[in-house]
């Protein structure tokens, strides 16, 4: 079973940058689509982007050329590896807790989960983004 660690969350500022880091062990990358989420207070929980299995990303409308998924190939390893959410020119709606999660890829469709809770999920960040 995959398990999933977040981190990276802060306050910044709008127009600001920051970089979140999912920590994901007993993974292979061509097995599980992974996908951050994030929840706004009062808000509902949105995906925010995926990775799938073959290596393929998608983001939704509101982040698309302002977040991206990445990873450190050269370093990850079944033990651990480790994928980022890049987030550039923060807005003050991108402020929630964000979850990074991961799925087996019978239960993707089009690179992401078709039910997310069943997967496993990181415990999540908090991310504040004020004027």
């Amino acid at each position: 079973q995959v398990q999933v660690a977040d981190e990276g969350g802060d306050a910044v500022q709008a127009g600001g940058s920051l970089r979140l880091s999912c920590a994901l062990r007993r993974y292979r990358p061509n097995m599980y689509c992974v996908s951050w989420w994030r929840q706004g207070s009062g808000k509902d929980r949105e995906r925010v982007g995926s990775l799938d299995a073959t290596g393929k990303t998608s983001y939704v409308d509101a982040v698309k050329d302002r977040f991206s998924i990445s990873g450190d190939n050269d370093k990850s390893t079944y033990t651990k590896t480790m994928l980022y959410l890049e987030m550039n020119n923060l807005k003050t709606e991108d402020t929630g807790m964000y979850y990074c999660q991961a799925t087996a890829r019978e239960y993707c469709r089009g690179g992401y989960p078709l039910d997310p809770d069943f997967g496993a999920w990181g415990q999540g960040t908090q991310v504040t983004v004020s004027i």
